[in-house]
């Protein structure tokens, strides 16, 4: 087992964020699979065939991509922490990429090749400023197949990152933690299991770690390093659920609060922010925030302060008059 051990120093300051390096990564896995989940099935039809033509033009691509997708171990240049918190820009992180030293990379690719599954050579690793060209693979997909649907994502990413912020707030990192993966997990009072794959243990520095969700896939979970003591883990996002079509609600329960507010409390089974439930919902702010008011006087919804957002989750009561509405019936 992996185990990435935290002072309570460190863990006082760990934090969440955003990479879009490590969604361009997760999107290249999926379309270099053959399947995906089916929430991502409009965006894979409409994506595979540029992809797949692109990466057969390219025998440095398709060596990449082809040993990234069959290894236990991520090459540090390409899962670096992202730098820029909730804002990391991709240019930023293909940036950081670009800058490691060509000996650094095949050191590298090579243990990717003793870690991975399946037969590979290094022919295709030849020249030089081999940083840069990876990360030129890497801002190609990115504006090819991942750009034109990085808002959507973005928003369901940001989604998750406000439901483990409210779970962080009201119950400590354990249970924000809770279902990242089926690999990781709290143990003890001082570190977090990252995988059952023996290794050593890493010692988080005194700046903590980042969480970083991912929506391109939904199973499996990678560590981020930089030296000395940087990590970053990224893990699924809560992901099809928050981008299916969302249901309408109950004729009885409209009737009875009106159609916003048991829209709202529906969108609630997920704890979220005005401005998430505004873009969820298509409402403006102050339209959500009157209906949120009323809601709260109610019982029904409370609001928990995280940073400089409140979140907002439903109560007890909410839960139990909301039921029906998420069962569908």
């Amino acid at each position: 087992m992996t185990l990435l051990r935290l002072s309570s120093l460190a863990l006082s300051r760990s934090r969440f964020a955003l990479s879009p390096l490590a969604e361009t990564l997760a999107s290249l896995w999926v379309l270099g699979a053959g399947y995906c989940d089916p929430w991502l099935a409009s965006w894979y039809d409409r994506h595979r065939g540029a992809f797949s033509a692109a990466v057969d033009a390219d025998p440095f691509a398709k060596g990449l991509l082809r040993l990234l997708a069959s290894t236990k171990w991520m090459p540090a240049h390409i899962v670096l922490p992202p730098a820029g918190g909730m804002q990391t820009t991709i240019d930023s992180e293909l940036a950081a990429v670009a800058r490691v030293p060509d000996a650094q990379v095949r050191a590298e690719l090579e243990k990717s090749v003793a870690h991975s599954w399946k037969e590979h050579d290094l022919r295709w690793l030849t020249g030089r400023d081999l940083a840069a060209r990876t990360a030129e693979v890497f801002r190609r997909a990115w504006t090819a197949h991942v750009a034109p649907d990085w808002p959507r994502r973005r928003a369901l990413l940001e989604r998750d990152v406000t439901y483990r912020a409210g779970l962080l707030a009201a119950y400590g990192w354990p249970r924000a933690l809770e279902q990242m993966s089926r690999h990781s997990a709290w143990v003890g009072a001082d570190a977090i299991r990252f995988s059952h794959w023996g290794s050593p243990d890493r010692v988080v520095g005194e700046e903590g770690m980042l969480f970083v969700p991912v929506a391109a896939v939904s199973r499996g979970t990678w560590l981020c390093e930089a030296p000395p003591a940087s990590y970053a883990l990224v893990y699924p996002a809560r992901g099809s659920a928050a981008t299916a079509p969302r249901m309408e609600p109950r004729r009885a329960l409209a009737r009875l609060i009106g159609t916003g507010r048991a829209a709202i409390l529906h969108e609630l089974e997920r704890p979220a922010t005005t401005s998430e439930l505004s873009a969820q919902l298509g409402l403006s702010l102050g339209t959500v925030g009157g209906h949120l008011a009323v809601l709260r006087d109610a019982g029904l919804v409370t609001g928990t302060r995280v940073d400089r957002r409140v979140v907002y989750r439903r109560t007890a009561s909410g839960d139990l008059l909301a039921a029906d509405v998420d069962a569908g019936v």
